[in-house]
């Protein structure tokens, strides 16, 4: 019975180093056939490739149109400042005007000394007030140019070229290069 039992178990041994045999190669084929990519996955993957690289440029305009949203945003808000400020000191101007006209004619007699040192001393603090906000008188001597000056009349006078400046009947002020109110002038024939 040894003998038997030993052809038995030696039958058996090879009948289970066959089946191990089958089952790596099996699984070897198994692994080749799964590493090898199926024409189905690659196109999975090109057009996953392709949808993600969309989404990529698509992120990428959207920020740039973001970005270039809040630099607009930024200057028009400085715009808006800059036409509120100037309309807000387009009123002053006025009061200015009018404290130009009293000093101008300032009355002669010592007895109202108090109160035209008071009107000046007014008028050189509203003039101190614009300058820090970055109001600036238009020149007025010279030529005469239409961008900045608004000519009234002009007349005929011996001293003074054609196209000059010969006199300001209201001074104008800009805030840098933008002219809040054109200078009033009268120039020559």
């Amino acid at each position: 019975m040894t003998k038997k039992k030993k052809i038995d178990e030696s039958s058996e041994e090879q009948n289970l180093k066959k089946n191990e045999a089958k089952a790596e190669a099996e699984i070897k084929l198994n692994d080749s056939e799964q590493n090898k990519p199926d024409e189905s996955d690659n196109k999975k993957y090109e057009q996953l490739l392709a949808q993600s690289q969309e989404y990529f440029e698509g992120w990428q305009r959207e920020r740039a149109d973001f970005q270039n949203y809040k630099k607009r945003i930024e200057r028009d808000q400085v715009s808006l400042k800059g036409f509120v400020t100037a309309e807000i000191i387009k009123k002053y101007l006025v009061i200015i005007d009018d404290l130009e006209l009293a000093l101008k004619n300032r009355p002669a007699s010592k007895d109202c000394q108090g109160w035209v040192d008071g009107i000046d001393l007014v008028y050189q603090k509203l003039i101190s007030i614009l300058e820090g906000e970055g109001v600036e008188l238009i020149p007025v001597n010279g030529e005469f140019d239409p961008n900045i000056h608004e000519a009234i009349s002009q007349i005929d006078h011996p001293e003074f070229e054609s196209g000059t400046i010969v006199e300001v009947m209201r001074q104008g002020y800009k805030i840098s290069e933008r002219v809040i109110r054109p200078a009033l002038v009268i120039i020559a024939r």
